[in-house]
This record gives C-alpha cells, sequence and structure tokens, in this order.
C-alpha cells in the first residue's frame, strides 16, 4: 500500500510493456489518487486485440475490441454518491470519500493505434484509459454527449495535475 492508501497491481499479459513504461504509469496512478484524494485497490491487465475483443464480447455482448473496460467491485451501499469537482482536484482531506475497488482492462493495440499516431509515447494512453475507468468507478459517465465532454474535461484536468496534460482527443 502507498502513502495515498491505493494499492496499484499492473499486468501485462502482452509481455510487450517495458519495465520503464509499467513503472510510469504506476507512479502516476499514485498520483492521480493523491489528486483525486482515492484510497482501495485497482488491479489494471493489459491485453492485446484478441483478448479484448472476448473480453467485450463475453461482458458486454459487443463484438470487436475497445479500449478499456471496466468493473466496480466497490461496495456502494452507504458511499457517497459526490463526484470528483473539476474545481477541487487536489483538495480532498477525506479520502474515504473516494474509495476505490476496481478491475480495468486495457487494450495495448487500440492503445497503439491512438498514440503513434498522435506522436506520444503509449503509456501515456493507457495511462488515460485507467483515468477513465477510475472516473466510472467515482460516478462519471460518458454515454451522452454532454457528459462525455464534461469526462473529458476532467480527464484532461487529472493528467494535467499529475504532470502529463492532456491525451485524449477528438477524432477529425
Amino acid at each position: 500500500m502507498s502513502a495515498t492508501g491505493l494499492q496499484f497491481d499492473l499486468l501485462d499479459d502482452t509481455g510487450r510493456l517495458g519495465v520503464a513504461c509499467r513503472a510510469w504509469i504506476t507512479d502516476r496512478i499514485q498520483a492521480v489518487a493523491a489528486v483525486l484524494g482515492m484510497h482501495g485497490e485497482i488491479r489494471v491487465r493489459v491485453l492485446d486485440d484478441q483478448a479484448m475483443a472476448a473480453a467485450h464480447k463475453e461482458f458486454l455482448g459487443v463484438e470487436g475490441t475497445t479500449d478499456v473496460l471496466t468493473f466496480d467491485l466497490q461496495d456502494r451501499e452507504g458511499a457517497t454518491t459526490e463526484k470528483p469537482d473539476i474545481l477541487e482536484l487536489g483538495s480532498y482531506k477525506d479520502r474515504s470519500l473516494f474509495a476505490i475497488d476496481s478491475d480495468i482492462l486495457l487494450c495495448l493495440d487500440e492503445a497503439l493505434r491512438h498514440s503513434t499516431p498522435g506522436g506520444y509515447p503509449v503509456e501515456r494512453e493507457l495511462l488515460l484509459y485507467v483515468v477513465h475507468g477510475v472516473l466510472h468507478c467515482l460516478g462519471w459517465d460518458d454515454h451522452e454527449e454532454a457528459e462525455a465532454a464534461a469526462m473529458h474535461q476532467l480527464e484532461d484536468a487529472v493528467l494535467k495535475a499529475v504532470g502529463v496534460g492532456p491525451v485524449f482527443r477528438l477524432e477529425a
């Protein structure tokens, strides 16, 4: 357990992520935990297209690959319904406010399809996917256009707060 109270495990089923990449993501997620005032456990597994497509079909009934699948395992009974606010990043004193227990699947091939033409390292795209999954667990949603815009704005703010800067970009 880290100083933030977040246990973060990153497994690379593809065998294609280097030690430095995994360490960078782990360090940034600890910073994200501090910024969002969250604690708990996050288990991330990095998959290839084939494994992600199988998970996508199994858990959501959707054919084909996707970037991230999030499984919120937190018992929400009696938990706060408050969501992190963009303007209050890093100001949370009550670490029990945003408890998390999540399994997150990331698709390395999908991340490469976005990061390579964007000209930035794949670990930034993977970090975005983890932050996206975390925000889902903290009550954010992106099914409606306005919700998606607000969620992406918060992702940008979180990534900026941890020294990475915005990663998500809308396709032309």
